[in-house]
């Protein structure tokens, strides 16, 4: 039905532009967006040939020699590195049993590890990140009489020590100082450290200071792990468990890839949207960093049709849309219909039509797969009509010459940030049965994973925004205020991320998350893939720099197996 609507529009803005050569609203701004560099017939010719089906026989005997491993270590350190290496290689989800098991036993004890900063950070970080209660204490013993964090850490010889004490900072509270202590500590003898040569613990450095393993799309990160890592990890077993388990979910998420790119193309709603980011396959990294799992598959196929529409949309606002006729588009979505679309330009149609057709298609398939016993569709549509009249603000602003406050845009540009629309559908899409109390009840963590999506994204994307003439961001707004230079407002920046991050991992976490796990866990995805995206600019825009890189390592190159 969709298609079939789509087809008549674009037969009919065919007729217009034969008719109206000289149509004014073709003369349009252009964000000079690059084409896009994946081809259908090159997304289709995807396959590693590595079907779960077909390895299931040896995948089974890999795991019960790695399961034996839990049995081999035999004291607290060995198990604290088993778990870690596990996590680290895309395997945690196979083994929740034995690795909750050994953490039980584990945190029920009061092991001591003082004095050891490698042990200590790491039995820290391994179980806050396992959601158990650990706190900040266990680090007061590298606390010095004068109350400086580091006096009484011998710094020469521990640069494993240190690295686990900056990735373990990264999981602080809020009201962690220690661990902020901790953190500018670490931070300083890192930095030193990672001038030196080109061994394997200083590239080791170097990664773990561009990005701390807590804030990476963890599932991208594997394959780095395993190559740097390779002769340090005894355990062949585990090693080719790994390597085996990537190349599976590389062929699933192929799969996937391959059945949205046909959807694309018989959509065809990009070929009339001239002005818009042509962005399928970026879009689909994204939900693959948010849920990589094999069964996660119809996740990854809503949650990369709701991205594609965002971005469109987005392009709509930013880009194309004069006020008035973003005035009637942002109406026609509020009431979920399209009589105020009548007057538009025939792509604003397209973009309405399609809007409304894959919401309904997603709605109602999330109905039916989870069981749903309310209606899915109001709280999309809700959503999708908060997002618009965000936009529109923002257009808005930006047309009429506004400079609002930083406190005036960040009050608008967390729901345009899309947090709210991404972290809803995420919620329908995982659990079985929610209701309005739930997403009520959590509306912190919305908040602030759309904060730290609206800051990265501004990080990454504010100077060329500029350059071709898009709204203002957080960052010229604190420059305005303050009277500072841009690298002092990045910082600044970068502090409020940290900052929100902080009350994430609170979120996330706690004792109260666990009542919407798994889905706590892929909001915290969504918040590293945002940090991945555009750690080196616009990792969403550009395609061809590190996102190029990462799709062809996840999506396109599998491990070579002997």
């Amino acid at each position: 039905m969709l298609y079939a609507i789509i087809m008549a529009a674009q037969q009919l803005l065919q007729c217009k532009l034969k008719s109206k050569a000289s149509d004014p609203f073709q003369q349009r701004r252009s964000a000079n967006y690059r084409p896009n560099i994946w081809s259908h017939e090159f997304l289709q010719s995807l396959s590693n040939n590595y079907d779960e089906e077909q390895y299931r026989s040896q995948f089974g005997e890999l795991k019960e020699h790695v399961k034996r491993l839990f049995i081999d270590a035999d004291d607290l350190l060995s198990k604290l590195e088993l778990i870690d290496s596990i996590k680290k290689l895309g395997l945690a989800n196979h083994f929740r049993e034995e690795i909750k098991e050994a953490l039980d036993n584990i945190a029920s004890k009061n092991q001591s590890t003082e004095a050891d900063l490698y042990a200590t950070a790491l039995r820290f970080k391994v179980l806050r990140q396992n959601g158990y209660e650990v706190f900040q204490d266990v680090f007061s013993v590298f606390v010095d009489e004068e109350g400086a964090f580091g006096g009484k850490i011998s710094c020469d010889d521990d640069t494993k020590g240190i690295i686990e004490l900056f990735e373990a900072s990264h999981l602080a509270l809020e009201a962690d100082n220690i661990l902020d202590e901790a953190k500018a500590f670490s931070t300083g003898i890192l930095e030193t450290r990672s001038c030196r040569t080109e061994s394997s613990i200083n590239k080791q450095i170097v990664h773990t200071l561009e990005l701390p393993y807590h804030w990476r799309v963890q599932w991208f990160d594997v394959k780095w792990y395993i190559d740097g890592h390779d002769h340090q990890i005894e355990k062949d077993s585990l090693l080719e468990l790994a390597k085996l388990n990537f190349n599976v979910v590389q062929n699933t998420l192929q799969k996937d890839l391959r059945e949205l790119s046909g959807w694309w193309k018989n959509l065809g709603l990009i070929e009339n949207l001239s002005f818009a980011r042509n962005r399928l396959v970026e879009c689909f990294m994204c939900t693959a960093a948010f849920a990589y799992e094999p069964h996660y598959n119809n996740l990854r196929k809503w949650l990369t049709k709701v991205l594609i529409m965002i971005a469109i949309i987005d392009d709509v606002y930013d880009v194309y849309g004069s006020l008035e006729e973003l005035h009637h588009f942002t109406i026609a979505v509020d009431r979920w219909n399209s009589s105020k679309i009548q007057q538009l330009p025939e792509c604003m149609k397209l973009c309405f039509q399609a809007l409304i057709g894959i919401t309904n298609e997603v709605a109602r398939e999330m109905q039916t797969e989870n069981n749903w016993s309310h209606q899915v569709l109001p709280h999309l549509k809700k959503v999708w009509a908060d997002f618009c009249k965000a936009l529109f603000v923002e257009a808005k602003w930006h047309k009429t010459g506004h400079m609002p406050s930083l406190k005036e845009y960040m009050n608008n540009a967390w729901i345009t940030s899309s947090g709210s629309l991404i972290t809803v559908h995420l919620l329908f899409s995982t659990l079985h049965e929610a209701t309005k109390e739930i997403l009520e009840t959590n509306e912190d963590l919305v908040y602030n994973l759309s904060i730290v999506i609206r800051l990265c994204n501004d990080l990454g994307t504010s100077a060329a925004e500029l350059q071709r003439g898009d709204a203002p961001s957080s960052i010229l707004y604190y420059r305005r205020e303050n009277n500072v230079p841009e690298a002092i407002a990045r910082e600044h920046i970068k502090g409020l991320i940290n900052e929100t991050m902080k009350k994430m991992n609170a979120e996330c976490f706690g004792q109260s998350a666990l009542e919407l796990q798994p889905c706590t866990n892929i909001i915290m995805n969504v918040a590293r893939m945002v940090h991945n995206l555009y750690l080196h600019g616009d990792g969403f825009g550009v395609q061809d720099g590190e996102t190029r890189r990462q799709i062809a390592s996840v999506l396109v190159e599998p491990f070579s197996l002997v």
